[in-house]
């Protein structure tokens, strides 16, 4: 019997750590054939390019698609849409998968269950029926509409998706296939903070191996991308008025990163001796050591709510990014006002080593019951046929 193809789409860089663990899994399933399309802002260098990461992490990738538009505004989002619409149907139609994965919410990814439904293949999607708010919760929403199975990390995304309609026997909680990471990182040696600079290189001040250090990891709010500039400048002003060394990660490919990459960059050329190196990107399994070790996270990255409540590392979690998104109690929320962030820095900080794990979004095993999953489910595409 031929092995069914699984086709998995990644398109930005946080996508690979959402779905890593089950692309393992599916290579390594008798019954499976992984077909991993790579595309968008994944395959960009000012973005990290995450297909080296996905290349040398093992894994053989069927195609890379050019679909990002740049300009970091609300038209190139939605012109990238549309261009992976066109390049994903032609793809699609040559390599014929069996099934599509969609990972979570990105605009890009939108793309892969637009094309997936209208070419009648069946759509499995991780990582629906979770809130947020912004753009982010009505494209996942959407692509739930559009998806045939839905793969959920927590029970309530799970309630979620059915009162919206979905067949109960095609909602399945898995867990999240991140904390799959986040458990094998409790079994591996925190990083060194000198190897961290020389194997990522990065920008900024130096960073001393002796101290303790905080991440932060803000991307721009799609709704409010015209006030980017001025959030940016009130986490930065907190956390360097903290006194502690900071390790800061890129934004995403949003509109109005712009205005976070001009503030970063300002107070970078503009500020000596600020404590604060830049990173464009890091394999997922170095950034969980060395998240492990940090006194907390700042922004509004969801790895603050989700790997961070299973590592019980504190997190200050700023604005609306996550709204309404189930969080653990390592989580403290703040407006963007410096002087609040900064107490809030300073109140988590204290926390650290004290938090208990959290299995909010699941225990470690989502990729294997993900790769299971796509084995045994019935390959339809229509939602009014039960089984």
């Amino acid at each position: 019997m031929a092995k069914r193809k699984i086709c998995v789409v990644i398109t930005a860089r946080p996508s690979y750590a959402r779905i890593k663990t089950a692309l393992k899994a599916i290579n390594n399933h008798p019954d499976l054939e992984l077909q991993l399309i790579v595309a968008a802002s994944a395959i960009i260098g000012r973005y990290g390019d995450v297909s080296r990461v996905i290349q040398a992490d093992g894994f053989q990738i069927t195609a890379k698609v050019m679909t990002l538009v740049e300009g970091e505004n609300t038209e190139s989002m939605a012109k990238t849409t549309g261009l992976g619409i066109l390049e994903l149907s032609t793809l699609f139609s040559s390599i014929n998968p069996d099934v599509v994965i969609t990972v979570a919410d990105r605009y890009e990814t939108i793309a892969t269950a637009i094309t997936a439904a209208y070419l009648n293949i069946p759509l499995v999607h991780i990582q629906g029926g979770e809130v947020t708010g912004s753009i982010d919760e009505k494209v996942r929403h959407a692509i739930t509409k559009m998806s045939d199975f839905h793969l959920v990390s927590n029970e309530d995304a799970r309630r979620r998706v059915l009162r919206m309609g979905e067949n109960e026997n095609r909602v399945i909680n898995t867990g999240c296939p991140s904390i799959d990471l986040a458990k094998v990182s409790l079994d591996l040696p925190p990083l060194c903070l000198a190897d961290v600079v020389s194997q990522y290189g990065g920008v900024g001040a130096e960073i001393d191996p002796h101290q303790d250090y905080i991440i932060v990891m803000q991307h721009p709010v799609t709704t409010e991308h015209s006030m980017a500039l001025k959030q940016i400048r009130e986490t930065i002003t907190a956390v360097h008025s903290s006194g502690i060394q900071v390790l800061w990660f890129w934004p995403n490919p949003d509109a109005g990163s712009d205005g976070t990459s001009k503030g970063i960059r300002t107070f970078r050329e503009g500020t000596p001796n600020n404590r604060i190196h830049f990173f464009k990107n890091m394999e997922p399994e170095s950034f969980l050591r060395l998240l492990r070790k940090s006194r907390c996270i700042v922004g509004n990255s969801s790895v603050a709510i989700r790997e961070c409540a299973y590592l019980g590392v504190p997190a200050v979690n700023i604005g609306s990014r996550q709204s309404n998104r189930q969080r653990g109690p390592n989580v403290l929320d703040v407006p963007y006002v410096a002087a609040e962030i900064l107490a809030a820095i300073k109140t988590q900080i204290q926390k650290f080593g004290k938090l208990d794990r959290d299995n909010l979004y699941g225990d470690g095993e989502a990729g294997v019951r993900i790769a299971d999953y796509c084995a045994r489910m019935p390959l339809i595409s229509e939602k009014h046929i039960t089984f």
